[in-house]
């Protein structure tokens, strides 16, 4: 029980740095991220820092990790092993990418954007949620 309520704390806080961090980055404004996309148009560039910053962070959690015997809160590290490219991998990322650039959001920072009560925000929300239940009960049911 002590180790489940320090794995539900340690996730709500690295939640809330993240969309602190979204926030103060400015990346809850789909503007700014569809501003980034438009390379022919008025370039917005902040968003390549962000990602760079997340990179650097994310790589020097991986080299922390390898040092690691194991997680502070669980017995094993839960990293992916399948390093295949097939066709749902594609496709899945062609509509993720379709869907940020449209609506400049994706689903980290559409739900870090619920707090500000936008109803694009709530919208995207609902329909992310929406294909997600779809995907689980019927197009990955399929492929299995």
């Amino acid at each position: 029980m002590k180790t489940q309520l320090a794995q539900i704390l340690a996730a709500l806080a690295a939640g809330l740095v993240f969309g602190f961090g979204l926030s103060l980055s400015g990346m809850l404004d789909p503007a700014r991220v569809q501003g980034f996309l438009d390379i022919f148009g008025e370039w917005d560039p902040s968003l390549a820092f962000v990602l760079g910053g997340a990179v650097a962070v994310a790589m020097g959690g991986f080299f922390v990790m390898r040092h690691m015997g194991r997680p502070l809160f669980d017995r094993t590290f839960h990293v992916p092993t399948n390093k295949r490219i097939d066709p749902p991998l594609i496709i899945g990322s062609a509509i993720f990418g379709a869907g940020w650039g449209l609506v400049g959001f994706c689903p980290g920072p559409a739900v870090a954007s619920l707090s500000l009560g936008l109803i694009q925000s709530v919208l995207f929300v609902v329909f992310m949620l929406a294909g997600m239940m779809l995907h689980d009960r019927y197009l990955a049911r399929r492929a299995s």
